[in-house]
Order: structure tokens, then sequence, then C-alpha cells
């Protein structure tokens, strides 16, 4: 019997979703790189080298904002709006796919996990695809367009600038923010804002939307007359520990932020007191989820370098445009260390145990993490002279897919951009596709082996 079209390609991907994922993300980035080195995509009417285009588009389409070159005087109109293209593709695609993966992950467990999923969850159902995608396209154009609008109106009766400028420097911002990517359309990304918190604030929360998630999104939406505090809403545990962990992780960064860099002249230093407070948030916004910078990043102190480091490897929620290992996983490893020096058998979090193999894949993801922005930094201080804390900076930056820079990307050489391009198709795909895969192989064991414990520590 002759099987359908549709028919073979749906059971190929239900078969296997991460080579789909993967697929689709590559050649999104191969069309890029090919639109980007047609002479009609730069300023100077040349064809752009294979390495500029291909580190740009991956760096658009995994929603990072790393550049090699700067994106407002060197690629042209069109250029850019293929930039944008590429933006918005990887970002809704990125949610889309994070969402639907988790809808096949549920559906391919067996009937009982699948009651006690949905029972937890309550937020996406095994037969959400079409609210998926009609949600994620609904909130991206909704808080883009607001975004975008509030922006332009800054830009236009803030600064002067044209009615069409505006326009397009608002939405361009709004779409890059939302999408957690960080490009900008200013040689100084957007330090020249760093005092106005009509630009930075509103770009700020579109990062903060866009990275926590849209499952997230659509429960606090459904639950917004609802929930008082976060321990006694309606929310599911996902929801609570992602809300709960981005905001505990964004006054831990403004925190450390304005205590580290308080007296720098090159950085905080040079502001008065509310510009330090507001540009310490800014900062902590970014760092965990895009690439916008209202303070010079390669003058900041080694301490802060690392603090960023962290907060960067961490990231935002999932299912969302952020990037790192995630909060969520950040927090069951967090509830598992607590449980572990309490003696406890088993870890819990807001009134909730945690079952055992939501552990096993946060160590999964953190270590398979850990050693994979290692081995990228041994692999770039082999082919670059920049020191270390610059280097593991570009390499945890290019991993979570956040953007921020110190400098050095430009500067490397083409083995160095390539190892970059490498972490950030990874650092994009890897997580969702890794999480998927194990979910997806999980079996029941019909037995146990004797057990014994080796020496820890």
């Amino acid at each position: 019997m002759v099987t359908s079209a549709p028919r073979r390609a749906r059971a190929f991907f239900t078969a296997h979703p991460a080579r789909t994922v993967v697929l689709g993300f590559a050649g999104v980035v191969a069309v890029g790189t090919l639109l980007l080195m047609l002479p009609l995509a730069t300023e100077s009417g040349r064809a752009t080298d294979v390495s500029t285009a291909l580190f740009t588009s991956t760096s658009a389409v995994c929603v990072t904002g790393l550049a090699v070159v700067d994106t407002g005087t060197y690629w042209s109109g069109f250029g850019e709006g293929v930039i944008l293209a590429l933006i918005q593709v990887g970002g809704f695609g990125i949610m889309t796919m994070a969402s639907l993966l988790a809808l096949l992950v549920a559906g391919r467990l067996r009937l009982r996990m699948q009651l006690t999923a949905q029972a937890e969850t309550r937020s996406l159902g095994i037969g959400d695809v079409r609210r998926v995608l009609i949600g994620v396209a609904g909130s991206t154009l909704a808080v883009e367009l607001a975004v975008g609008a509030f922006l332009a109106l800054r830009f236009r009766y803030g600064y002067g600038n044209g009615f069409w400028d505006s326009a397009y420097l608002g939405f361009f911002h709004a779409v890059s923010a939302f999408n957690n990517a960080g490009f900008g359309l200013h040689a100084d990304n957007l330090t020249r804002y760093a005092q106005d918190a009509w630009i930075t604030l509103p770009i700020a929360a579109a990062v903060i939307l866009g990275g926590i998630g849209f499952p997230v999104l659509l429960e606090m939406l459904r639950h917004r007359h609802r929930a008082r505090t976060i321990g006694r809403s309606n929310w599911t545990l996902h929801t609570k520990l992602t809300v709960l962990t981005t905001l505990v992780l964004l006054l831990v960064g403004t925190v450390l932020t304005g205590l580290l860099e308080w007296t720098n002249p090159a950085t905080l230093g040079a502001h008065d007191v509310p510009g330090k407070l507001l540009n310490s948030f800014f900062y902590s916004s970014m760092s965990r989820t895009a690439g916008f910078n209202s303070l010079d990043i390669g003058a900041l102190q080694a301490s802060t370098l690392l603090m960023t480091c962290i907060l960067m490897f961490i990231g935002g929620g999932s299912a969302g445009t952020a990037g790192g290992i995630k909060v969520t996983t950040f927090a069951v490893l967090a509830a598992a260390i607590v449980a572990e020096v309490r003696g406890e058998p088993t870890s819990a979090v807001l009134g909730r145990r945690l079952a055992p193999h939501a552990l096993r894949q946060a160590l999964t993801v953190a270590l398979l993490g850990v050693g994979l922005v290692m081995s990228s930094t041994l692999a770039l201080l082999s082919v670059s002279d920049a020191p270390l804390e610059a280097v593991l900076f570009e390499a945890v930056s290019a991993f979570a897919t956040v953007g921020l820079s110190t400098g050095i990307t430009a500067d490397l050489p083409e083995a160095g951009r390539l190892i970059l391009v490498a972490l950030m198709f990874i650092g994009r795909i890897g997580p969702i596709t890794l999480v998927s895969a194990l979910a997806l192989r999980e079996r029941t064991r019909r037995y146990e082996l004797p057990e014994e414990r080796p020496v820890i520590g």
C-alpha cells in the first residue's frame, strides 16, 4: 500500500523530531547565508564573503546578536530586512517548535503519564497544536507592534527622526528585542540611550516577555485575574518556577551589577544615581537573554564579566526565545541541592515533589552545557590571542545565544568564527532537541539492579 506524502512527512516528524528541527533551522541558515552574500545586501554593493554571511545568518536565525560587521553601516536596507526576517523566523520557529515538541512528547507517553502531565501542567494539551500556532503568532505580533509603536514615537518626538526612520528604528529594535536577538542599528548599540528610560525599559520588557516562553505567557494571561501571589496562584509549577526564578535572577543581576560597577568611570560611574539603577537593571535583563547593551562591555570589571557568564549560562524560560540551560533547569538543580543538604530523600519546591527524571534531565542539560562551553573556550584559546576572560565570555554568550561581546568577535580568525557559528547553532537547537529526545526515549524498566553506593566527594 502506498503511503501518502503528508502521512510520510508526519511519520518522519514523530519518529525523528530532533532531526526535523535541526534540518529546518539549518535550511533557514543556508537560505539566509545565500541572500546575505548578494551584492544587493551590502551598502558598498559588493558581495559578502561566505564566512561573514554565514556568521550573520546563524546569529540572526539563532537569535543571538553576535556580529562580525556593524549591522547599521555594513548591510543595506535589503540586508537589514533579510536579518530582520531571519530573526523573526528564528524566534517564531523556536517558540513554536519547543511548544510542539512538548505536545509531541506528551502524546508519545503512556496514557497514565499523559493524564499525570496534563493534571500538572493544565496549560498545553495533546490536541493544542492549532492553539499553540495561533497563540505564538498572536503574542509575537501583539508585543512587537506595541513596543515598536512606542519606540517609534520616542524616536520621532524625542530625537527628531523622520517618520519612516522612526518607524523603522522602532520596529526593528522591537522585533530584535522580543526575539531576544540583540541586533541593533547603531554602532554603539544602545549606549547613546543609556539615560533614556523611554527606550531602554520597553526594550527590556519585550526581552523579558519573549524570554519567559509562550506556555508561561499563555497561562499568565489565562489566570491574570486570579494570580495575586506566585505561591497562591493557580499557575502550574513550571510557570511558578519560571516567573519566580526570573524575578530572583533579575534582582540579583541588578544588585551585583550596581555593586561591582558603581564606581567604574567607564561604565556606571559616569551616570547619576537614577542612571546607575536604570542601567544596572537593563544590563541584568540583557545579560540573561539578549545582546543589547547600554554599557561598554569591554570596560566592565573582570568580576562583572564572570557574574554575567553565570547569568548568561542560566538563560531564560523554556519554549521561549531565550537561550542557556533555562531557569527551570537551574531551579530544579537548586532544589536538589537543598534537599541533599537537608538530608531529604526527594526534592520538592513550592509544595510539589519533583520527579526523578526531571532531575536527571536537568543534570544532563547542565553538564553537557558546561562541557560544550569549556571545550569551545579551549578551542578558541588555541586559535586566538585574546585573554581567557574575554574568550570565555564570548563562548558563553554564543552558547546561551545572548549576543553580548567584549569586542573580540570581529577580530577572531576564520577558525574562531566557525567555532562560534557551531556553538550558536548547537546552543540554540541543542537543549530543545536533547530534552525532547530524552523524554521520548524514556522506558519503564521491569526489574531493578542490586543497589550499591560509591564514595562521593
